[in-house]
């Protein structure tokens, strides 16, 4: 048996938001190129969304006209800072583009837009499916994209491993599409799929690999060590390991006012308490790096990227993590998802974080509902939400407030004081997600209710329930829209909100518009 290393292609596929490079295959990058390993990057989600909007499919109506006319003046100024320092015309600009995009998608019979892919022919959640979609590869949007590139990374040198990420059920498709034109059109090649997408469904209970013939590995959670593997190098200690490695990204082409760097300092949720919590049912632990390593990592990638912004991707940033960069600045603007703690309720602390550099932070308060909060085991406090948002606003920190409606504690009553707590504290709240509950299919506590099937096949990871409180999904959509968003107070936050990217582009528009945060 040969000892010899084998080379790699990692591919990002469609469909992903094209504003920052995936964090994903850059950590995948640096372990293997740290091991010798000859690896190459692929983003495809980048380059398919490049090639759609450098040949537009022809349309004659009025708005798809005035889109095809502007896509190079709008990708320009959506790469400029100029353009976040007003709502109304970043909006204008996103939503040109994403109609050349939507175009290009009718075509295929597919929804297509900067964020999500949708087909209404196949589901990415039929494995069945997935397999025609691999079959019948020609029929994708990114179809004539992916085959010269593919050909062309062949043609220069023919790897023996091909690495697919798939973390969203958006890139699902076009991933097993890619897959099955690489099997038809190149002999010989291994090819393995991991990312957060692949983990959920392998953590199915009963699963069992659909898709042999196909796809020869499938990796649940992180894929460092399995690659390794795969590619010759055995166990390694990447201890010594750089990290990230976004050298391999042409940053100055990803639809952002500069270069955007997203980090993870942990793997996992340290609460890992919450009811109908995925990562409870597959088992992933927190896994947090060294402060120190973090420290010195961080400082390395702006060194080396100079960044316009640090996303960090982490299910929410410790406590523990959030002091360190108090004291240790990371010396370019950021933003991250938090848990409201009493860290949090300290004017100080969230002065700290201010002149850290913190542009936003996304907090996920759910309800106004303190019932309901206490029954999802959330460990939130609404009157530390409520200091919180004040905190945030006096410091200048931009709020990115999550809130979720139809769980199964809430009732109308639940819902009506959420609107209360989110109409008393608006002056506080810069941005907001409105989302209604999705029950997760395998979660610990889904068994206590009547469920029925949500997404038909047999790798849905969600189910629709009979809400115990009689408040069901039929009542909390109409709710939300003639009574929630009806207030001027809100209907404004909701505003602020950038279509599409969302939390990705919206610490641009704080950056941009002093007006959001005053």
């Amino acid at each position: 048996m040969s000892d010899k290393k084998k080379s790699i292609l990692l591919i990002h596929p469609p469909i992903a938001k094209p504003c920052e490079p995936p964090s994903g295959i850059a950590k995948l990058a640096g372990a293997l190129k740290y091991a010798g390993i000859d690896c190459r990057i692929y983003d495809a989600n980048l380059d398919g969304f490049s090639d759609l909007l450098d040949h537009p499919v022809p349309a004659n109506d009025t708005w798809s006209k005035r889109a095809f006319g502007n896509i190079e003046k709008n990708l320009r100024a959506l790469r400029s800072k100029e353009l976040y320092t007003g709502i109304d015309r970043y909006k204008r600009a996103v939503m040109d583009i994403n109609r050349v995009l939507q175009v290009a998608g009718c075509v295929a019979d597919v929804n297509l837009s900067l964020s999500n892919y949708t087909s209404s022919r196949l589901s990415p959640v039929r494995s069945e499916d997935l397999l025609k979609a691999a079959e019948q590869f020609d029929k994708d949007p990114f179809f004539s994209s992916f085959r010269k590139r593919l050909t062309a990374y062949f043609t220069v040198k023919e790897p023996e491993i091909v690495g697919f990420s798939v973390n969203f059920m958006s890139q699902a498709l076009c991933a097993f599409a890619m897959a099955g034109f690489i099997r038809k059109r190149f002999s010989g090649i291994r090819i393995v799929f991991g990312g957060g997408l692949i983990t959920s469904w392998m953590n199915i209970p009963g699963f069992n690999n659909p898709f042999v013939g196909l796809i020869d590995d499938l990796v649940s959670g992180p894929g460092e060590d399995v690659l390794l593997k795969i590619c010759g190098a055995g166990k390694r200690d990447l201890s010594g390991c750089a990290g990230y490695d976004y050298s391999v990204f042409d940053m100055g082409r990803y639809l952002s006012p500069g270069p955007v760097v997203p980090y993870s300092t942990a793997r996992g949720c340290y609460w890992q308490k919450c009811a109908f919590c995925p990562e409870k049912s597959e088992h992933g632990s927190y896994q947090p790096l060294g402060i120190e390593f973090v420290g010195q990592d961080i400082a390395q990638l702006i060194s080396k990227e100079n960044p316009t912004l640090i996303h960090f991707t982490d299910n929410a940033l410790s406590p523990k993590f959030l002091k360190y960069v108090i004291k240790y600045p990371p010396n370019a603007p950021w933003y991250g998802f938090v848990r409201i703690t009493d860290h949090l309720a300290d004017p100080d602390f969230v002065r700290g974080l201010k002149l850290s550099g913190c542009v936003m932070l996304k907090l996920g308060v759910e309800s106004g509902d303190q019932a309901v909060l206490d029954a999802l085991e959330k460990g939130i406090n609404l009157n530390i939400v409520s200091q919180t948002l004040k905190n945030l606003k006096k410091a200048g920190i931009a709020a990115y407030v999550y809130l979720l409606f139809g769980t199964p504690a809430e009732t109308r009553k639940s819902a009506a004081k959420t609107l209360d707590f989110t109409l008393a504290h608006a002056h506080a709240i810069d941005f907001l997600n409105l989302a209604v509950f999705n029950l997760p299919a395998y979660s610990e506590d889904s068994g206590k209710l009547d469920t029925v099937e949500f997404y038909r096949g047999d790798l849905s990871l969600y189910n629709d329930f009979v809400h115990p409180n009689g408040w069901n999904r039929d009542k909390v959509r109409p709710f939300l829209a003639k009574e929630f968003k009806k207030s001027p107070a809100i209907k404004a936050i909701i505003n602020n909100d950038p279509p599409f990217f969302t939390s990705n582009h919206a610490p641009f528009l704080v950056m941009g518009n002093k007006t959001i945060i005053n």
